[in-house]
């Protein structure tokens, strides 16, 4: 789109949609809007707007649309990609949907739940477990996180091994158009096969193609029991080895399978105040496995043990800690949580959200340490994820002693060549954390002409003067 300044007659108009309060326009009340959490990324705007509606949300972009300016759509301003940062030029509005928190409505008995756009998936777990029910989407960013943007970059996290990501647990959307026209679309149904699914197209689209208001989302029954251990590997391919097993042994009782390396764990023991070693010894390589089940707790504590057991007779671990309280359990995911806080404390770290076909897991990690070792001697990979759908957070953290800034200097190099090792075994540059601002041009670099073609082609369609979130994604 073509760039404009907003005069304060504009700035005006916008503000009264929203009133004076929620229109913010000086530079320490924007602050918190215009950085993400990593420092890699800050914009400029000339006013926050925080409407408290959908009515209001179509009222802004009616009048954007009319004056051709630019909006980025915001959450809890969570992302790791810039996705929801405006540029540098001061001429994008930064659209807040965090006073848009409503919980519309909890069907426990039909397993669904309406939540508006600025609900953080902390408060929806908590609704959903108040009305006996679950709301398994789970991230160490929770507390923050909001339904809009965790829809709008169609988030993953650590239960998706067993219940899908984001996309797959939404039944309908609510969302306002470029052009500010509100689609309905908050169906409960499990069946629609109605024609395109603009579901499923608008989750993950990261705010370039229309702004989610409210969701219908899954709720799941309450699991009985749950059983958490960690284990201790000697490597990937054993990582590999025991997945298949768990999946052959515990089938639909396995919930998780989280994977990371000793350095991950040192940093986090280390760097984060209150965690605990589950083990005396240092190994090379971890795994947080957890059953759940309906019925009886039995069944689960069983099949861990006797899976376990298994395991070490055939040499595929080498230590195991075992939960023995709702207590313990939840130390061993504090633990898990904290890797990605855990690496500032270790200095500059180059980041990576990555997918590849879990039977190349391990292929992967050692061609990527040759890669990153090549580029900079002495650079300390700290990769850890969810194994268990091949999302590995491939993170690399400063050689000891070296200045930040330089390191951090070899960003994109870095990036593109453990991307063509992604692209060489079939995977992909991004698994949950979505394109934003820092892979829009590596996407066009590793994703098919007709791709792009498709994605562009429907971008006009539904965004013809490009104002949602221009420079993001595409």
């Amino acid at each position: 789109m073509r760039a404009r300044t907003l005069s304060n007659d504009l700035i005006g108009r916008f503000a009264h949609i929203v009133g004076d309060a929620n229109a913010l326009t000086r530079a320490e009340d924007q602050a918190g809007y215009l950085t993400e959490w990593r420092d890699r990324y800050t914009g400029k705007t000339p006013v926050v707007l925080r409407p408290g509606s959908t009515d209001e949300v179509s009222r802004i972009l009616a009048l954007a649309d009319a004056e051709n300016v630019a909006i980025v759509p915001q959450g809890g301003n969570t992302g790791l990609v810039g996705g929801q940062i405006p540029s540098a030029a001061g001429n994008e509005i930064v659209l807040s949907l965090g006073r848009l928190k409503a919980i519309r409505d909890v069907d426990a008995a039909g397993g669904t739940m309406v939540v508006e756009a600025g609900v953080t998936l902390h408060a929806a777990q908590v609704a959903a477990n108040e009305a006996g029910r679950i709301f398994p989407l789970s991230l160490a960013s929770e507390g923050s996180a909001q339904i809009g943007g965790v829809l709008a970059t169609n988030a993953g996290g650590t239960a998706v091994l067993a219940y899908g990501n984001a996309r797959s647990l939404t039944l309908g959307l609510e969302a306002v158009l470029a052009d500010g026209r509100v689609w309905h679309g908050l169906r409960r149904l499990k069946k629609d096969n109605t024609g395109y699914d603009l579901r499923d197209l608008l989750i993950g689209s990261e705010g370039t193609l229309g702004v989610i208001t409210a969701a219908c989302v899954k709720l799941f029954p309450t699991p009985a029991e749950r059983e958490t251990a960690i284990v201790a590997l000697q490597s990937p391919q054993h990582a590999l080895r025991l997945f298949r097993m768990a999946e052959a042994e515990a089938g639909g009782s396995l919930t998780a399978f989280e994977f990371w390396a000793h350095r991950a764990q040192e940093f986090a023991l280390s760097y984060v105040p209150g965690l605990r070693d589950p083990f005396t010894d240092a190994y090379p390589w971890y795994a947080l496995i957890e059953l759940s089940h309906g019925g009886t707790g039995a069944r689960v504590a069983n099949t861990i043990e006797r899976m376990l057991t298994n395991a070490h007779s055939k040499g595929l671990i080498l230590d195991a800690a075992i939960t023995r309280s709702l207590r313990q359990a939840e130390d061993f995911w504090r633990l898990r949580d904290a890797f990605s806080e855990a690496q500032k404390g270790a200095g500059g770290s180059i980041k990576h959200d990555i997918s590849v076909p879990v039977a190349r897991i391990p292929e992967f990690l050692e061609r990527a340490a040759v890669v990153v070792e090549d580029i900079c001697p002495g650079a300390r990979p700290v990769p850890f994820g969810h194994f268990g759908d091949g999302n590995l957070h491939y993170n690399v953290s400063q050689p000891e002693g070296m200045d930040r800034a330089r390191y951090l200097a070899l960003w994109d190099t870095m990036s593109e060549a453990i991307f063509e090792v992604i692209s060489q075994l079939d995977g992909s540059i991004s698994a949950e954390h979505g394109i934003g601002q820092m892979k829009r041009d590596a996407l066009v670099r590793h994703k098919s002409a007709v791709e792009i073609d498709m994605m562009r082609a429907i971008k006009r369609a539904l965004d013809p003067k490009g104002i949602l979130n221009p420079g993001k994604l595409l």
